[in-house]
């Protein structure tokens, strides 16, 4: 997983730099309050008549003197003049208050630590810090590995079956085949609330949403305590997004601006798909295509899972199963037993292939994000060499071969492993 989201949770909390798995995202001005609490009333008087403080969130880039270069979460660099009189304080990730907050100087900052800076206009016209609460990049690492483990082992994943937003409950599908089981998941007034942004498949960019915003058939991922038997599930987080599949034949390649152009096999209409650095992008050697084509007909021992996985018995896209990998789908040995899950497995298997490895005339699978209103997605798996696997969707049905999840990557248990490029 990228990238950093910098969080401040609750009115006086401060998460600087949490992690790329689901974290709340909290008002601007609650840290307006953070920061005024680190301020005694003698610093504060004068601001009466001073320009309103700004502040930004990001990462110290470099330190030159009593220099420091901010790389912000979001705008440009900006070069800020840390004064003698500048209270800086450290705090530890998912810290609620500023009791905790250790004082530190300049010199203990390095290149690479978080930080939310407030500052103000100082005579020379730069900007001169007021006060700057830090969060080590050691301490930030530590705690995404300990998040990242508490995911893998609290966590679950599935297509939303159905939804009641006055019981505050949500039902989903995990697994296929044999292994297929309904889940209720029950929220509650804490419970952590994030939907993906509509062209971004990071965690880092998903929005608070309220529950009524879930639909059937999305995806959701969920962190919190199961009963015994795993049919019933209490949340404390949960992160959620509409996808979709698309299967087409690619009408041109840009590869300075990263897309493809494809002819969209249902809907007859172009789609411009934008792969990123986070895209997982494959290609399927022709016999593993072939292989999975005969299943998709009906034919081998894994014949079962095959169709009857990609048949409409399930919502298609597939999800994530508890614990953090994709569904079995009741794999037999040799790893083809022909479910949504085996194929993702596959996939993450293959090497990683380049948009150069692609060219008009090519049939690829896509997973992406719901897109926006231009007709532009972005790719969460984009995989080649699948004409096979098209030719033998039943009733030559582009949409019934589609069996790949989007949680390869990402996701906040490193779901499907070897999707993040």
């Amino acid at each position: 997983m990228q990238g950093i989201k910098s969080c401040f949770v609750g009115i006086s909390a401060i998460a600087l730099g949490l992690l790329a798995i689901p974290t709340q995202a909290v008002p601007h001005e609650a840290t307006t309050m953070v920061f005024a609490a680190t301020e005694s009333p003698a610093q504060q008087a004068p601001a009466q008549s001073q320009s309103p403080p700004t502040q930004q969130v990001g990462t110290v880039k470099a330190i030159n003197g009593s220099t420091l270069v901010l790389t912000p979460d979001s705008g440009s660099e900006v070069t800020v003049t840390v004064q003698d009189t500048t209270k800086i304080v450290q705090v530890a990730p998912g810290q609620k208050d500023l009791k905790s907050a250790v004082a530190i100087h300049l010199e203990d900052l390095q290149p690479g630590d978080r930080i939310l800076v407030r500052s103000r206009p100082g005579p020379d016209g730069k900007s001169a810090a007021v006060g700057i609460i830090a969060m080590k990049s050691t301490d930030v690492e530590a705690k995404k590995a300990k998040d990242r483990d508490d995911w893998q082992k609290r966590g679950i994943g599935g297509l939303v079956s159905a939804m009641d937003p006055a019981g505050g409950t949500i039902t989903i599908s995990t697994g296929s085949g044999s292994s297929a089981k309904t889940i209720t998941i029950h929220t509650a007034k804490n419970t952590i609330l994030r939907r993906y942004a509509p062209d971004s498949v990071k965690f880092d960019d998903a929005k608070p949403a309220p529950l009524d915003q879930i639909k059937q058939g999305d995806q959701l991922r969920a962190r919190g305590t199961k009963n015994e038997d795993g049919s019933e599930f209490q949340a404390d987080e949960i992160v959620w997004g509409t996808f979709r599949n698309i299967a087409g034949i690619i009408t041109s390649v840009d590869s300075d601006a990263h897309t493809i152009t494809l002819n969209d096999l249902i809907t007859k209409k172009p789609v411009v798909v934008k792969v990123t650095d986070q895209s997982q992008v494959r290609k399927i050697p022709a016999q593993m295509a072939q292989m999975i084509a005969f299943r998709l007909k009906g034919g081998g021992a894994g014949a079962q899972g095959g169709p009857q996985g990609s048949s409409g018995t399930q919502p298609r896209g597939g999800a994530a199963s508890p614990g953090g990998g994709p569904p079995n789908g009741g794999q037999r040995p040799g790893g083809m037993g022909g479910g949504r899950g085996d194929l993702q497995q596959l996939v993450n298997r293959l090497p990683t292939a380049t948009l150069s490895d692609f060219q008009k005339g090519d049939a690829v699978m896509v997973v992406s994000t719901q897109g926006t209103d231009s007709g532009g997605v972005t790719a969460i798996t984009l995989l080649g060499g699948v004409e096979a696997i098209l030719a033998a969707a039943p009733a030559g049905n582009a949409s019934q071969a589609m069996l790949l999840p989007p949680w390869s990557l990402g996701a906040p248990a490193g779901d499907a492993a070897g999707g993040t490029q």
